[in-house]
């Protein structure tokens, strides 16, 4: 039996783009001959998107809409789509125009052995200066940290197994990061270049000011991806490494007041090995604290600290 497809679209007035958008799905998926569902998700929007879109679902049973009361942005639009789809695959994409449908069927192509498969978009039509560069770097940075190699991770138009996406939690504006934390639970990921067109209607809901965002929430992809099940090691290693040093400190300033006969009582050292031994020990606390915490969530949740695969036989 051959896998069912959701296209999950976030949408935050996008009104122009949305019958555009809807025709050529439409005429990719007819061909692609696959059960499948249109899934858009309206960020409170303040236009007419909501109405273009009330529209199309009147006329068109494949298509779902769910509706914000205000903007919450496009992480939980994409949470709620997930949330709602139905599909064995799961794909996003904006509601822009920027990403090309026709490209639906070489994702779906190449979910074959992965799961997770995500877009690049090689030639990229947006400004160098204010989009390209700022996410050549980002893309870098992110891969860095994450150990997750991937060339464009802003790239919306991606596709996921159900049952990879669906263990996924998102927060805050973690969208970007779904790639990264789809391998916390040993997810096999993969790219593909996909078509980018300029924007023909509206503007663009994005500045260069995201960056900060971006690097904001990388810390927190970063400690949750090496640390949310341990998090005295985090914690405890720099307490550990601070209060090593303010007890050197410490012991060469007694040496050199008991052997030397020196005066240590104003000197800046003898400050700053009391701030590192009081540093460290908040460290270590603070890692408990977290350790405790961890095994609460984990605990009263009863959230795995593993994924399985499959299981053969009883």
């Amino acid at each position: 039996m051959e896998e069912t497809i959701s296209i999950v679209i976030p949408v935050f007035e996008e009104e122009e783009s949305i019958p555009h958008l809807y025709r050529s799905i439409k005429d990719v998926m007819e061909r692609l001959g696959r059960k499948y569902e249109i899934l858009f998700v309206d960020d409170g929007s303040k236009d007419g998107s909501f109405a273009a879109l009330e529209g199309i679902q009147k006329s068109d049973p494949t298509v779902v809409v769910v509706s914000f009361r205000r903007n919450f942005g496009q992480t939980a639009a994409m949470a709620a789509g997930f949330e709602h789809a139905s599909g064995d695959i799961i794909i996003t994409m904006d509601a822009d125009l920027q990403n090309d449908p026709n490209d639906i069927p070489k994702l779906v192509e190449k979910m074959k052995g992965h799961d997770v498969v995500s877009g690049w978009r090689k030639n990229r039509q947006d400004k160098f200066l204010s989009r390209r560069l700022p996410s050549i770097l980002a893309n870098k940075l992110i891969s860095s940290v994450t150990g997750v190699h991937l060339h464009d991770y802003g790239c919306t138009l991606k596709a996921y197994r159900k049952e990879v996406i669906k263990n996924v939690r998102l927060y805050g504006e973690m969208h970007r990061f779904i790639p990264a934390m789809a391998s916390w639970v040993g997810a096999s990921i993969t790219e593909v270049e996909t078509t980018h067109h300029a924007r023909k209607f509206g503007r663009s809901k994005y500045g260069i000011s995201r960056t900060v965002r971006v690097i904001l929430d990388l810390i927190t992809v970063k400690f949750l991806q090496s640390f949310s099940t341990r998090p005295i090691h985090a914690f405890g290693s720099a307490g550990l490494l601070l209060g090593v040093i303010g007890f050197a400190l410490g012991l060469y300033l007694s040496f050199e007041k008991i052997v030397m006969s020196r005066s240590i009582g104003s000197r800046p050292l003898l400050f700053l090995a009391v701030l590192f031994i009081i540093l460290g020990v908040q460290l270590v606390i603070m890692g408990l604290l977290g350790e405790m915490l961890a095994r609460v969530y984990h605990e009263s949740q009863g959230k795995p600290i593993y994924t399985v695969r499959k299981v053969l036989g009883k």
